[in-house]
């Protein structure tokens, strides 16, 4: 195991010492945990292609599905996929918060296409917890790209993790550096839509329902 950060029950202004620490880990080429909407999460710099293969080696992930990621906002999402008129109005509604969209990649693309499986869509969310929120801001304040590989921290078919604790349990592999914001909020997944065309198709119900999402939509 890592470094093991407990930030839980402190304000955001007074762990930002920690946070730009997780970032470097991040920028150095390591892979992290953190709290986000949900579950807990694991990730690292969606651009080095040896994070990406550590992080599907950890989860023990078929390479035939693709990793999510989580970005500072929808001006860092426009430049690696294309939103057409339905997913720009999902991002306003629902960024930060708990909607993951698939989208098609902007060709040429800076993430590698191993981290998407060589699919020509990739799914993004911006989250609304503090404090990866923060860390993604962080990146981007830096210069680098604001966003990072955030998929679930647990081996694959695996119950997901709600606290930095159950990361430590049951992840096995080393993780360079743990951020611990206390027990998950929810258990609930956030719900995913493919918005690849006009007409979206539900992947996953999870906070968001599909009334209404699509209550809002017809609006």
């Amino acid at each position: 195991m890592g470094f093991l950060i407990k930030l839980a029950g402190k304000k955001l202004k007074d762990i930002e010492v920690y946070l730009k620490t997780a970032v470097n880990f991040i920028v150095k080429g390591k892979v992290i945990s953190f709290p986000t909407d949900s579950v807990y999460g694991i990730g690292g710099d969606p651009q080095n292609l040896e994070v990406i293969n550590r992080i599907y080696d950890i989860k023990f992930r078929d390479r035939s599905k693709g990793l999510l990621l989580l970005v500072s906002d929808y001006e860092e999402a426009t430049r690696i996929a294309e939103f057409n008129d339905i997913a720009r109005k999902l991002a306003f509604k629902y960024w930060p918060g708990q909607l993951t969209m698939i989208l098609k990649k902007k060709e040429p693309c800076i993430i590698p296409p191993e981290a998407t499986a060589f699919q020509n869509t990739i799914g993004l969310r911006v989250p609304e917890n503090e404090i990866i929120l923060r860390m993604l801001h962080l990146l981007k304040e830096q210069g680098h790209f604001g966003g990072i590989i955030g998929t679930s921290a647990n081996y694959s078919g695996e119950p997901p993790s709600i606290s930095g604790e159950e990361v430590t349990k049951k992840i096995l592999s080393p993780i360079d550096f743990i951020v611990d914001g206390g027990k998950s909020k929810s258990k609930l997944p956030t719900t995913i839509v493919d918005c690849t065309s006009q007409k979206i198709k539900f992947l996953r119900i999870g906070e968001i329902s599909e009334e209404e999402i699509i209550e809002y939509l017809s609006e």
